[in-house]
């Protein structure tokens, strides 16, 4: 299920609250290996479902980013994004991604005319970034460090 939208949904008022609430009382039942949820319907009517903790933890997950106000885009990891998501996605402009893919730092497959890039491979050039980033930062205080720039 990819959840791409044209239109992001930021939540209302009412729901973050409501996100703040349940997520608090949802996060009391992590430590179990299942979850079973009763649903109540308007006309009293119930019916429970037993859901693995993997997807209870996403469910808190997606509540808890919504009690602070954020929308929330769920991505299977082996969806297949057109290059406008994978830019968004990394908060570039389409054209340096494009330049990313031509330079073979993320790979891509081809559908006719149109690039399509697996969101694990995006996600993997994020951490693989994100990691040098962090790398060259070190370095960067290290250095003011033993140059005694206060830092």
């Amino acid at each position: 299920m990819v959840a791409i939208t044209k239109g992001i949904h930021l939540p209302t008022e009412p729901e973050i609250q409501l996100s703040q609430d349940s997520s608090r009382v949802l996060a009391s039942y992590l430590r179990q290996s299942t979850q079973k949820i009763r649903i109540v319907e308007d006309d009293g009517s119930e019916q429970s479902v037993e859901i693995p903790a993997t997807a209870f933890h996403l469910v808190l997950d997606i509540l808890t980013q919504m009690a602070q106000g954020n929308a929330v885009t769920i991505i299977p990891i082996h969806a297949e994004l057109t290059t406008q998501e994978a830019a968004d996605l990394l908060n570039v402009s389409r054209p340096f991604l494009i330049k990313l893919l031509e330079s073979e730092k993320i790979p891509y497959r081809t559908v006719g005319k149109h690039r399509r890039i697996r969101f694990q491979d995006l996600m993997d050039y994020k951490l693989r970034a994100d990691e040098a980033a962090s790398q060259a930062l070190d370095e960067l205080v290290s250095q003011a460090q033993e140059l005694g720039m206060g830092y």
